[in-house]
């Protein structure tokens, strides 16, 4: 890490070194220059200030031996031994990214009375899956979870971990990194990897504005969750591949201060990351009762309604709904927007969608750099064209 130090037995004058700075930075606390929170590190002070005022030092970071660190592990989240799906997506990452350093592919799962449905993840081509199967981690809890997951890390050192960013990961993830003190990049939307291990984890950045890439070259394991719907499936064989592997944990080590006391089941909803079709609503819908448009169009095509960010702050519908960096990711084989003008956060989405159809009376709107097919015009007149010529053929 970098610090600056402050020498003030250089400084004359410190009011003329406290204007230096454009952030407001420096300031004068008990007679002496100190740095405060507000500080960018752009070295401005060190620069323009008086000579050895203000110092730049980088600290020495101590090198982690890297070949000790092996592998490219997937944690699978399951609920009740039920696989989530990106899993299997993470796993044909996994794959991929193993392939370019030659290095074993694990899967890590956590659960009670699981040994059965470890076995349809051997399917998937991982070389081992490492299982904690114990009544005291059933049902997700922090603790005994986190705990075991470290657990598997001493044992077997992987050098990077892919974690869903579901429900279950976004709690399990930065807990686990916490205990390892290590690094951990969330809802990465692309992973490459150096020849050295080093995994590239990127992501949307200042509200989407970049893509920065990060790296953390000097601490094992590298951790990063990846959206659902964001890597492609790996390839499902009839045969099974691999091992399953029985780990060991003392009880004691999974004790909780957590009891589960009830679980009320929720009526089971089709979310959107699940729809092969979704019919999207923008800030161009002028009123909430205009929805039903888009509804009959979306019933036609057997379709679910989605929307953007302004529409799911407006009540009209639940964040569930919302595609984009604050709401949902999204694959579909078809996606019609309407009214939407395609923000960098949208877009991230549900970039990678099969075929994208774009309405908008806006020939300039961002929305259709990404599009397969553009429609220039006024919604309310294309959508109810469009679900009469739908009609009319569904008749013939």
């Amino acid at each position: 890490m970098a610090r600056l130090k402050v020498n003030n037995d250089k400084i004359h004058n410190k009011k003329e070194l406290i204007e230096i700075c454009p952030f407001d930075a420096i300031e004068e606390v008990n007679g002496k220059i100190e740095i405060n929170a507000a500080c960018r590190m752009c070295k401005i002070c060190v620069k323009q200030g008086p000579e050895g005022a203000i110092e730049y030092i980088e600290d020495e970071v101590e090198e982690i031996d890297k070949s000790k660190w092996n592998g490219i592990a997937v944690c699978v989240d399951h609920l009740d031994g039920e696989i989530h799906p990106v899993t299997y997506e993470l796993i044909g990452k996994a794959k991929e990214l193993a392939a370019v350093i030659d290095h074993p592919v694990y899967a890590l799962m956590i659960g009670s009375d699981i040994s059965d449905k470890a076995e349809e993840i051997l399917h998937y081509g991982v070389d081992k899956v490492f299982i904690y199967d114990k009544p005291e981690l059933k049902r997700f809890r922090i603790e005994p979870h986190a705990t075991a997951f470290v657990d598997f890390i001493e044992k077997i050192k992987p050098s990077s971990i892919l974690v869903g960013s579901t429900t279950i990961g976004r709690q399990l993830a930065p807990r686990v990194a916490a205990r390892m003190k290590t690094g951990l990049t969330a809802d990465c939307t692309v992973l490459k990897i150096k020849e050295n291990t080093d995994l590239v984890q990127i992501r949307p950045a200042f509200g989407g504005n970049i893509m920065a890439e990060i790296v953390t070259p000097n601490h094992r394991p590298q951790i990063a969750t990846v959206r659902y719907k964001i890597m492609d499936v790996a390839e499902r064989t009839d045969e099974k591949t691999g091992e399953i592997v029985s780990c060991h944990i003392d009880d004691e080590k999974l004790e909780t201060t957590v009891d589960i006391i009830e679980i009320a089941k929720k009526d089971k909803e089709k979310s959107i990351e699940e729809s092969d079709v979704l019919v999207v609503a923008g800030r161009g819908v002028k009123n909430e009762d205009d929805l039903k448009m888009l509804e009959e169009l979306a019933d036609l095509l057997g379709a679910q309604v989605a929307c953007t960010r302004p529409l799911c702050e407006a009540g009209w519908f639940k964040n569930t709904n919302q595609i984009g960096l604050s709401g949902r990711t999204v694959r579909p084989e078809l996606i019609i927007t309407c009214g939407v003008m395609g923000a960098v956060q949208f877009i991230a989405g549900m970039g990678q969608a099969g075929t994208i159809i774009s309405i908008n009376e806006d020939e300039n709107a961002p929305i259709f750099n990404t599009a397969h097919y553009g429609l220039v015009g006024d919604l309310y007149e294309i959508i109810p064209d469009l679900i009469e010529k739908i009609k009319l053929e569904k008749g013939a």
